[in-house]
């Protein structure tokens, strides 16, 4: 029996998955997340992987813990090298007395020392595990990874990953990474106007609403479901949510309607699934030459259902199968910190560790 823990250290949310496996096959998965905005206390990281890993393991000795990181992007950090040694010196104190190894953008696993010296490296390389993962599911594919910030697109061609891009910079101008999530992307990143009574409206660039109000106002997420903290501080009502909305046109409740309201968050939805099948597209017509066979869309992540699914369909995809399909609805959610477990496992019994049967 294996015991790995894998981490998906972010900015905004750090996920835990612990995995045991025997003889190449997953036998158990528990997984959790914790919300956690590493620039309002970065000193706190380990209090949170202590925490993480209490949740998960229930106190049981490990074979090895798996980390992928995006949290050095966070302007905590003067440059990405200073967050990552930061993160992995968290990671050291924690897990001192357990073999530790971080995911690397060609999806290969280092130790924290060659990390520590090579930090671009590993810098937010969690795509890679989704990538890996879903590779050993299925040959050909476009995983579209909706988390709450970003989404990822990472292209399978023949089985191995086939990102054009390593960096989040090279990932923006390829397609692969669309600054746009389903809770924390501020309305005004999504759209620069509004139709409000049948005229197009220039919208306010503050930071008065985000994505996560626009879906709890739709019903896609619920309140429980909502883990980001609010622009303006105040809670999750639809009564609170409207009022945010509203102030993106410099309005409030009082002058605009609640179908009004609504109107504008349906518009707002519909360009944010714009967004994200403008980077699927780039990405499929970039590959296409090199297929042989009709691509399949994997969906996952928080967003996987009410974007990452609608884009796919935006962009003309049919054969669109969602992560719980192929594993779970937990690994859905947290897809990185689920891949890179599993990678960690398949080093650590010698073969590719597939999941168990149904």
């Amino acid at each position: 029996m294996v015991k790995v823990l894998g981490l998906d250290i972010g900015g905004a949310n750090t996920k835990a998955a612990y995995i045991e496996t025997e003889e190449g096959t997953v036998k158990e998965l528990r997984t959790s997340m914790e919300y956690f905005p590493i620039w309002k206390g970065k000193e706190q990281l380990p209090k949170v992987l202590e925490k993480l890993k209490k949740r998960v393991t229930e106190s049981t000795a490990l074979d090895g813990v798996g980390v992928t990181i995006t949290a050095e992007l966070s302007d905590a950090y003067m440059t990405k090298k200073e967050g990552i040694n930061h993160v992995l010196d968290c990671v050291k104190q924690v897990y001192d007395d357990t073999p530790t190894f971080v995911l690397d953008v060609e999806a290969d696993l280092l130790t924290v020392e060659d990390a520590q010296r090579e930090p671009l490296k590993v810098a937010s390389a969690n795509w890679a595990a989704t990538g890996w993962m879903v590779s050993q599911l299925t040959k050909n594919c476009v995983v579209v990874d909706v988390g709450s910030t970003t989404t990822s697109i990472v292209p399978v061609v023949n089985g191995k990953i086939a990102a054009a891009g390593r960096t989040d910079l090279e990932k923006l101008q390829k397609g692969e990474l669309v600054y746009s999530g389903s809770l924390r992307t501020n309305v005004a990143a999504i759209v620069d106007t509004i139709p409000v009574r049948g005229i197009m409206t220039r919208v306010s660039s503050e930071l008065f609403a985000q994505s996560g109000d626009v879906h709890l106002l739709l019903d896609h997420i619920n309140e429980d479901e909502y883990t980001a903290e609010t622009c303006d501080g105040r809670g999750k009502t639809r009564k609170e949510t409207m009022a945010r909305l509203a102030r993106v046109v410099c309005a409030d409740i009082d002058m605009l309607t609640e179908e009004e309201i609504v109107a504008m968050a349906k518009f707002v939805y519909d360009r944010q699934v714009e967004q994200i099948a403008g980077g699927l597209k780039q990405i499929y017509e970039r590959i296409k030459p090199s297929l042989q066979e009709k691509i399949v869309v994997v969906v996952t992540g928080f967003g996987r259902n009410f974007l990452a699914k609608k884009a796919a369909e935006k962009a003309g995809f049919k054969q669109i199968i969602d992560m719980k399909e192929l594993l779970s609805s937990e690994a859905a959610v947290v897809s990185p910190s689920v891949g890179v477990a599993l990678m960690v496992a398949s080093s650590l019994e010698g073969k590719t560790v597939t999941w168990k049967q149904s």
